[in-house]
């Protein structure tokens, strides 16, 4: 039994799925992974159970019935993980984006190291994007820098989505009140466990965009993040009154 489970979800990822996973499993650690599928109609659950013949004890499927967002998609596979043994709970993406080697550095981070939550950074040490046009990167980046601007968080890449949780600080943070589907799930869940006083470390990695398949971004989800970051130093605040 692994003490260390990434969370994939997918949706319309058929062309990574296979790649992804065996990339996962081929590090020297020995990680689970759970892939949570939005009811893809390109069937990549369906590869997925194909390839669970091949990795039974180590790849778990969890077949949501229909496109949710991200956020509802790891709050369930949150569920899942904290209702069995596992120590360390990852986010990553299905389209390698997030190179699975980097895996070992953040589970080191907070296995070894003391840290509650190591997030995979882009901006920690400059500006480590590869294949993103101008525009994107000035929209992240600004972004960042918006949020530690509204929020008071040091974290230096808040909408980072490639992240290790030790599981005391997913057993902290109240999964069914967390509000944000989209790309400011990612900043609700850090400031969450900022608030409560959890160390998150930044380790650099590099972000490739990806090469097969379709960006699930959208301005509805940037719209979100942006007033959604407001919203939450707000309730914050009230809180504390």
């Amino acid at each position: 039994m692994s003490n260390a489970l990434v969370i994939i979800p997918t949706y319309n990822e058929i062309e990574n799925i296979d790649a992804i996973l065996r990339a996962v499993f081929s590090q020297e650690k020995a990680f689970h992974v759970l892939v949570v599928d939005d009811n893809s109609p390109d069937l990549t659950a369906g590869k997925v159970k194909d390839l669970q013949t091949e990795f039974p004890d180590r790849l778990f499927l969890l077949q949501r019935h229909k496109k949710e967002g991200l956020g509802m998609a790891y709050l369930s596979g949150f569920k899942w993980a904290l209702e069995r043994s596992y120590d360390y709970i990852f986010e990553m993406d299905a389209d390698f984006s997030h190179n699975p080697d980097d895996l070992i550095k953040l589970y080191t981070a907070c296995h070894e190291t003391g840290a509650d939550v190591s997030v995979g950074s882009r901006y920690v040490k400059g500006i480590t994007v590869v294949n993103w046009p101008l525009s994107r990167i000035l929209l992240s980046y600004g972004a960042s820098i918006y949020v530690r601007f509204i929020t008071g968080m040091k974290v230096k890449d808040a909408t980072a989505g490639f992240i290790c949780y030790k599981r005391a600080v997913l057993e902290a943070i109240d999964l069914n009140k967390v509000r944000f589907i989209g790309y400011a799930f990612q900043i609700e869940m850090k400031f969450k466990a900022y608030k409560k006083g959890f160390q998150i470390v930044e380790i650099p990695v590099i972000f490739k965009d990806r090469i097969k398949g379709k960006s699930k971004m959208s301005g509805s989800i940037i719209s979100e993040a942006i007033f959604g970051v407001i919203s939450l130093k707000l309730k914050s605040l009230f809180a504390k009154s």
